[in-house]
């Protein structure tokens, strides 16, 4: 039922000349502007770059209503069509200075506002043919996208850039002719956003409840939390923040930094899932067998890792977006030490998640093989420990088969959403750039990670259940015992699987 996640446009800019070559702060409109033909040599002849001004309204067509606030945010990238002068070559590498100006106004309002305005330095990656064709007069060089700015809402119905190519200090001094420009911008789009927020309204209650429940169980017992059951009630409490459906208040409220926050969010509830599997697979992998209670620190090493990666993943983005709070035309891509800084972290992420994932699934090999080995022991048991015991260890597995799957999907987005996310940044040309990823993908995987842990929370929840009192002795009288918890009188899923595995290794 949902659109694609993010829609694009494309708008050309018209350039308009300013008598004042920029001593004046006025806004030059499609309205209120003196068209220059930059295709055209003749109307530029004795014209300053200080005299060119290139304007974008938009959205495209400046249509009833404008933008909608369901569309969250806006990205502008901008695209500059570079034309040969004959004699001259163009350098591989062109370094833009843009002096950039962002107006809005709202639906009835007659005048724009001012948003922002910096000037700022990008680099162009720009290549020719052969070199017969390069010497023609009016070929074309293929450049590719540079970004402009990044909105984090969308909370005006009209904006306007007004943007100058100054010429100041050897600025811009490029030895080809400018002959357009063109601004494509991304933005959510509102169905999508629709079908997320309804997700988020059904999902947030429903796991708050589960919660409240499961603690309020776990509470009853005479015995302290065990580990696994507050690393629990910790991811829990990460996904209810998730669920959150603060995008909300932006229909009613100007928050620019609601893409950091969203980013923020979904990286406490990476970091907390990351470490609830590593710490699942251990518990069931009995790392200590001789009944200590287990704590975080002897997953240290382990959490370590996770902690460092996800770190360094907060730090990027407040790098990015953390300035882009004060100005949106800030970038970090802006200079190659930064591409290369940014990419590294993109590509290192890619990476340590795949890494993980392998490294996952040795673990939770190893628990399978553990489990196998003490499962011998079930004909030697009386009827209503094996059953008890049996049930217990096909449920344990299906939450093992289960959690592999969920941490397959989950990584697979992660990559797909750190490249889709950030491209724009780094393509030859927006006819190479595929924004949509089926919507599919982010709503099934939002509404996997709300399912398996909703399930994961009724199903490790003590069931305050008594044993049958039955005999425990095999059929030649030998004993056949797996403790319970010593401080659990009523034990649970966790309590028993533990017991049982531990006390198999024991004997």
């Amino acid at each position: 039922m949902a659109s694609s996640p993010a829609g694009t446009q494309g708008a050309f800019a018209i350039a308009c000349y300013d008598e004042t070559a920029g001593e004046t702060d006025k806004w030059f409109t499609h309205e209120d502007c003196k068209k220059i033909d930059l295709q055209k040599e003749e109307a530029t002849k004795g014209m300053s770059p200080k005299n060119l001004v290139f304007v974008v309204q938009l959205p495209l067509g400046m249509p009833p209503g404008g933008f909608s606030r369901w569309q969250q945010n806006l990205v502008g990238v901008l695209q500059v069509e570079l034309v040969h002068i004959p004699l001259l070559t163009l350098d591989p590498i062109v370094e833009l200075t843009l002096d950039a100006k962002l107006g809005y106004k709202d639906e009835g309002d007659t005048e724009w506002h001012h948003y922002a305005n910096a000037v700022e330095k990008r680099l162009m990656d720009c290549s020719g043919e052969t070199s017969t064709e390069t010497k023609l007069d009016g070929y074309s060089y293929s450049c590719s996208c540079v970004p402009l700015f990044e909105l984090g809402s969308l909370y005006h119905d009209f904006y306007i850039l007004n943007l100058r190519l100054p010429d100041d200090n050897g600025q811009n001094n490029f030895k080809a002719r400018v002959d357009d420009i063109q601004l494509h911008v991304i933005h959510m789009n509102g169905g999508f956003t629709m079908i997320w927020m309804i997700m988020k309204f059904v999902f947030f209650p429903i796991v708050i409840a589960v919660m409240i429940w499961f603690w309020r169980r776990v509470r009853i017992l005479s015995r302290t939390p065990a580990l696994l059951e507050y690393m629990l009630i910790s991811l829990a409490g990460a996904l209810a923040f998730l669920d959150l459906p603060l995008e909300y208040l932006t229909l009613y409220f100007d928050m620019p930094f609601m893409l950091l926050l969203s980013d923020i969010r979904q990286g406490i509830f990476y970091s907390m899932l990351l470490s609830f599997w590593l710490i699942f697979a251990g518990e069931h992998m009995l790392i200590q067998d001789f009944g200590e209670k287990n704590t975080l620190k002897m997953y240290w090493k382990h959490l370590s890792a996770i902690v460092v990666g996800c770190t360094s993943l907060l730090i990027f983005d407040l790098c990015e977006r953390g300035v882009q709070l004060r100005n949106p035309f800030y970038t970090i891509w802006v200079t190659p030490i930064g591409t290369n800084l940014a990419l590294s972290f993109i590509i290192l992420a890619g990476m340590s998640a795949s890494i993980y994932f392998i490294f996952l699934c040795y673990l939770i090999w190893r628990v399978f093989r553990n489990i196998s080995i003490k499962r011998t022991a079930l004909p030697s048991m009386s009827t209503a420990r094996r059953l008890h015991y049996e049930g217990i260890i096909y449920r344990f597995n299906f939450l093992m088969l289960a959690t592999v799957v969920c941490a397959a999907v989950t990584i697979i987005t992660f990559i797909f959403g750190q490249v889709c996310d950030d491209q724009h940044n780094w393509d030859d040309g927006m006819d190479d750039i595929n924004i949509e990823i089926a919507s599919a993908m982010y709503t099934g995987v939002y509404g996997m990670w709300n399912i398996y842990i909703s399930a994961m929370l009724m199903l490790y929840a003590p069931s305050h259940k008594q044993w049958p009192a039955e005999p425990i002795c095999g059929e030649h009288g030998e004993e056949v015992e797996f403790s319970r918890l010593p401080t659990d009188p009523s034990p649970n899923e966790i309590s028993s699987l533990t017991s049982f595995a531990n006390k198999a290794t024991i004997d």
